[in-house]
């Protein structure tokens, strides 16, 4: 018997901009995305039914059942059949880096790999939530549209630190709670720079517009900013999606772990993790291994 591993790194939106509202009330975005090397861990069989047991670090307010994203996925593509899954957490819960939707993408993508005709993951990663789709491929990205339009940017690996302060935060509440849903989109063109300062410049003259919402419902975030920005070397910190997750990017690798060791010894109940945001398509790819 063999088994299928996938990894589903963490998604940083670099930007996120709200640029409009469908009358069906999904949000417009024009948001730039990068993927951390972080991630959770997914194991799929083969079984008699449909079953997913959650272990790791992180599981311990995770479904195991249907409402779980990863299970979902699964179910869209093959029915109630065919798969034993285990899902190995260890990226925080509604914490603005993709999560649910990173696993349900793993999904996807290690079904694929097990099957001789590929589903149509694309249009079920639609199906499954506007985050899916950006985190099918595990490279930067623009992101357009509700989250289906998805154009690859070539950017330099960013050093960064990621920081959550275990404070879940509701994507839908601070959407509902934006004050204006209209904003202007990125420039047209992307940062030109293929130095690392020269696009963190870049990104500074943007923004996430869900920022100032998010401190709202989780005033901590507040700290977590000023924690990152008071960090040597850090040229940027902001919050990623809807938070509470903020990341803080740096100079360099060495600076950007500095901060992460500093920060956890002020905050050891933080959830904090270093490292190369950029391409992660690798470390994504499905891997069968004997069982």
């Amino acid at each position: 018997m063999t088994a299928v591993e996938v990894a589903a790194p963490a998604k940083v939106n670099l930007t996120l901009h709200v640029t409009g509202q469908r009358k069906d009330g999904y949000h417009l975005i024009d948001s730039l995305v990068s993927f951390a090397p972080v991630h959770d861990r997914l194991v799929i069989k083969s079984g008699p039914s449909l079953e997913l047991a959650v272990t790791g670090t992180e599981s311990a307010t995770v479904p195991a059942g249907m409402q779980n994203l990863a299970l979902k996925a699964a179910a869209l593509v093959q029915g109630d059949s065919g798969s034993s899954m285990m899902l190995e957490k260890c990226l925080p819960v509604a914490a603005g880096v993709g999560g649910g939707s990173a696993d349900a993408a793993a999904v996807l993508r290690g079904l694929a790999a097990r099957h001789e005709e590929r589903p149509a993951i694309a249009r079920t990663a639609l199906a499954l939530g506007a985050d899916v789709p950006m985190c099918l491929a595990c490279r930067p990205c623009r992101v357009g549209g509700i989250g289906e339009k998805i154009t690859f940017v070539d950017l330099p690996s960013l050093p960064a630190v990621l920081v959550n302060p275990r404070t879940p935060v509701s994507t839908a509440k601070v959407f509902a709670r934006l004050a204006r849903k209209d904003n202007r989109k990125m420039p047209g063109n992307l940062p030109q720079a293929r130095d690392v300062p020269g696009v963190i410049e870049w990104l500074s003259e943007q923004r996430n517009d869900l920022e100032p919402v998010a401190q709202k419902e989780a005033p901590v975030i507040a700290d977590v900013l000023e924690l990152l920005r008071a960090s040597p070397g850090c040229r940027l910190a902001r919050v990623s999606g809807s938070g509470a997750t903020c990341f803080g990017l740096f100079d360099d690798e060495r600076l950007a772990r500095e901060a992460e060791i500093r920060i956890a010894a002020l905050h050891p109940e933080w959830w904090l993790a270093s490292g190369q945001l950029g391409d992660q398509s690798e470390l994504a790819a499905p891997r069968v291994c004997p069982m």
